[in-house]
């Protein structure tokens, strides 16, 4: 089994991650090495298929790293799970029956779905029987936030056995309110608060994207303890013009 997630949740301290979309292995190692808590693998919107995840998974080391699934599906979720990660994202969970779902499909039976594999996780077969007895209480499902119809339902929700946590998205959340993009308008920040209130009340990890250090830092400020921090990406773009800003003003 690899690095597990579940005890740095139940420290309850802040932790740093940040979210990676391309799928070289060198990346997710030097994120790994720059000390990040945790890592985001993004299959839905970056460039990541299961054998990239299990390739950044393992340059990762001992920081546990998280797939986000494109969809609520059978297929990505058994496949992704077997590559070794240590746990999942799922996005779009806008109802209970849909959280449970994708706890089925996570968790062997009885208390789940998910079929049975000799991938990386269980080290190729070598440690199946282990892999089987520690992995439904090891993997961390954290369900995205991100749709009025999910906030509304956001108690539900969270009531499902084997929802270890929330994401918020703030974007999609904007955009499913009529106001895309538009994360920082008043009607999509009362949202927001919504389901961090009902999290904190709840004692329920809650995460969610923070486009700057400053963004992250207010977000820990106000509760949440799962802080993706920029994309790869958004900082390699960012130090990029920083460094041309730099060499246009010698002297300085």
């Amino acid at each position: 089994m690899k690095p597990s997630l579940r005890p740095l949740l139940q420290s309850s301290r802040p932790l740093a991650g940040t979210i990676l979309s391309l799928p070289a292995p060198e990346l997710a190692e030097l994120a790994a090495l720059c000390g990040f808590d945790w890592l985001w693998l993004d299959i839905e919107h970056g460039l990541f298929e299961a054998a990239s995840v299990q390739r950044a998974a393992m340059a990762a080391g001992k920081t546990p790293c998280l797939a986000r699934v494109p969809a609520n599906d059978e297929i990505w979720i058994k496949r992704v799970l077997d590559t070794g990660v240590a746990g999942l994202i799922v996005p779009q969970v806008n109802t209970p029956e849909q959280a449970e779902r994708a706890a089925s499909l996570m968790r062997y039976p009885p208390a789940g779905l998910r079929s049975a594999g000799l991938g990386r996780a269980a080290a190729y077969g070598q440690d199946f029987s282990g892999y089987v007895a520690r992995a439904n209480a090891e993997l961390v499902l954290l369900v995205q936030i991100e749709h009025i119809q999910a906030v509304e339902n956001l108690e539900a929700i969270l009531a499902v056995p084997g929802v270890d946590g929330v994401i918020v998205g703030p974007y999609d959340l904007s955009a499913s309110m009529g106001l895309i993009g538009q994360v920082d308008a008043p009607a999509v920040q009362a949202q927001i608060g919504r389901v961090r209130q009902t999290c904190l009340r709840r004692g329920v990890p809650l995460g969610i994207f923070a486009a700057s250090p400053e963004a992250g830092r207010r977000a820990i400020q106000q509760g949440f303890q799962l802080i993706a921090l920029s994309t790869d990406l958004s900082t390699l773009g960012a130090a990029w013009r920083a460094a041309l800003a730099a060499l246009s003003q010698p002297g300085k």
